[in-house]
């Protein structure tokens, strides 16, 4: 009887220690508490996928556990937060929320516009610039950029009473463009193109909006709803920017101009030398192969 009972013990155990393994209770219990969490080496064995070790830079924000973006708030289908909840939605969201989470870490959303983004940026208190960010080789010199995630064009949004239809019709006149941005000399260089302004003295390298006179005059605001107040009072003539930002302004009694120039290729911004900067690069080039960006783009009616 006693050896009947250890026998039937025995079996017993053995089930049970059979049906753990099928379960994968542990392992996949543990699994599952790293991902929540943002354990740093659950999240070093994802950014190591490729069998290759992370950069110093890169292995900081996966034992930070955050990974810290610079993002606009109020572009519709790239970076906008609702007022009521407080959340962000758009492409670029989506491409730093899939960036986090292939480190295997939590994302954090800084709010930042065209004059803040490379000071927060050179600060440390972000990682990366994910912010309509057009790539120029002057701000090359100073910041690391990505592959192009998304190409857009510089266009003028003006009240339709104005009678403005043309980049002609902008001479005299004075348009609203923010601090930091590459829109008013892109404009200059478009006009001049068009032989609508002679341009004499224009350089690329040293334009600056703040002393231009040439036939068209600018007034630099820190963000892009301070310029769309300015245009339905009046206080300037026309708001120039990259299409895309201007659509959410694009309301009723208002249009486009019937021009567009400039293309404006957006890129993830990293500092300078980081190896965080070929990390993004990497990043980005596998979202345009394999799909994510185009889905992405149709998401947000952004094509």
């Amino acid at each position: 009887m006693k050896k009947r009972n250890a026998i039937l013990s025995s079996v017993l155990a053995g089930a049970m220690l059979l049906s753990l393994t099928a379960c994968g209770g542990t392992d996949d219990s543990s699994s599952s508490s790293a991902a929540e969490t943002g354990d740093s080496s659950s999240a070093a064995a994802t950014g190591e996928a490729s069998g290759e070790a992370l950069g110093a830079d890169t292995q900081a924000i996966v034992d930070r556990g955050i990974l810290r973006v610079g993002v606009k708030n109020a572009v519709v289908g790239f970076g906008y937060q609702d007022p009521a909840t407080g959340e962000y939605s758009g492409m670029e969201i989506e491409l730093a929320k899939k960036l986090a989470d292939q480190l295997g870490v939590d994302v954090e959303f800084t709010t930042v516009t065209a004059a803040t983004r490379t000071e927060l940026l050179d600060s440390g208190d972000i990682d990366c610039v994910l912010a309509t960010f057009t790539i120029t080789d002057e701000r090359k010199q100073s910041w690391d950029f990505t592959t192009p995630y998304y190409t857009d064009y510089v266009t003028v949004l003006v009240e339709d009473s104005s009678g403005i239809t043309s980049l002609a019709d902008l001479k005299g006149k004075l348009v609203g463009v923010s601090s930091g941005s590459t829109s008013a000399r892109s404009l200059v260089e478009a006009m001049i193109e068009d032989g609508d302004i002679e341009g004499t003295g224009f350089s690329a390298d040293t334009f600056d909006p703040a002393t231009w006179t040439d036939g068209v005059t600018f007034q630099q605001f820190d963000d892009y709803p301070a310029i769309s107040t300015a245009l339905s009072a009046g206080t300037v003539d026309a708001f120039c920017v990259d299409k895309s930002i201007l659509a959410v302004y694009k309301t009723e009694g208002r249009s486009y101009i019937d021009a567009q120039f400039a293309p404006q290729e957006y890129g993830i911004a990293t500092k300078k030398g980081s190896d965080f900067s070929t990390y993004c690069n990497d990043f980005v080039e596998t979202c345009l192969s394999d799909g994510t960006i185009d889905g992405y783009i149709s998401e947000f009616n952004l094509g």
